[in-house]
């Protein structure tokens, strides 16, 4: 625990289960809303097949983002969030939308 607490540069236990909170949320809620989601813009397995699943996890990713920086935020810890969403687009090499936000603040 303590070399994660370093790692993202935790300062406290109470900061760490909060974030742990945040990512339990969002996790949950994104999964709950996904069915409805795709259900809504037609995506069903009954017209997909095999396809359904890939595509409702392709589908919720972006809702899984927005709802990580907004539950960040409603908990106090948007720098954190923030900068870990940083993170995970330039990992799966999509910093140019990191890059996009940073820009459009300045």
């Amino acid at each position: 625990m303590e070399k994660l607490k370093k790692k993202w540069g935790v300062t406290s236990n109470f900061q760490f289960v909060v974030i742990f909170i945040v990512f339990a949320i969002t996790g949950s809620l994104s999964a709950y809303l996904s069915k409805p989601f795709t259900n809504y813009v037609g995506l069903t397995e009954d017209n997909l097949g095999y396809f359904y699943w890939p595509i409702r996890l392709i589908a919720i990713f972006p809702l899984y983002q927005v709802l990580l920086v907004f539950f960040g935020f409603i908990f106090g810890q948007f720098k954190f969030f923030w900068w870990f969403e940083k993170k995970m687009l330039r990992s799966m090499k999509l910093g140019f939308i990191a890059d996009w936000f940073e820009n459009k603040k300045s």
